[in-house]
């Protein structure tokens, strides 16, 4: 009768699963790689795009390699041999209890977004909305500043998103060619 010490057991088990291992940790390191390089092509579309087109390809980079960056690892731990289904689960009521608690976070996330894309206004435009007037002096994410009457004012973007904006003259119309 054979009588095996559990190191021996367990150094048996270990030796059986290192080629399923090595294959996982191979998959999340092509999927860093590639998430690399697509942040990289955002970041050169970027530099080479208009001045009010930077952050939507900033956070398009952003979000691609992220997104990359997760199902790389979802799939190098299931190619380890890990059950990700309940993973995946978990990371869905996560998802869903966060997007609830942060609501007003993301839908000033996601205006943001939506006024960096459809640009309804620029930097150096002077706005009126919900009470506050001034000259677009930054847009990010989540603010917009404007600034005058010697104050600077932070709008949140979902402000902007769902009240009637006045575009006033532009403070350097130079600064834009008219459209035809």
């Amino acid at each position: 009768m054979l009588n095996l010490s559990t190191a021996e057991i367990m150094l048996g088990k270990l030796s059986a699963a290192l080629p399923a291992i090595g294959a996982g940790v191979l998959v999340i390191l092509g999927f860093l790689i590639a998430a690399t390089l697509v942040r990289s092509v955002f970041r050169r579309i970027a530099a080479h795009s208009g001045q009010d087109r930077i952050d939507l390809f900033n956070l398009a980079g952003v979000v691609a390699f992220y997104t990359l960056l997760g199902f790389g690892l979802i799939s190098g731990l299931g190619t380890m041999g890990m059950d990700v289904g309940a993973l995946i689960a978990g990371l869905g009521l996560t998802g869903f209890a966060l997007g609830f608690a942060l609501r007003d976070a993301v839908s000033n996330l996601l205006a943001g977004v939506l006024i960096l894309g459809y640009r309804p206004f620029h930097r150096g435009d002077h706005i009126s909305v919900a009470g506050f007037e001034g000259v677009v002096s930054g847009i990010d994410l989540r603010y917009t500043t404007l600034q005058g009457d010697g104050k600077r004012y932070l709008i949140p973007n979902q402000t902007l998103f769902t009240n009637a904006i006045v575009l006033n003259q532009p403070v350097d119309a130079v600064q834009r060619p008219a459209a035809s």
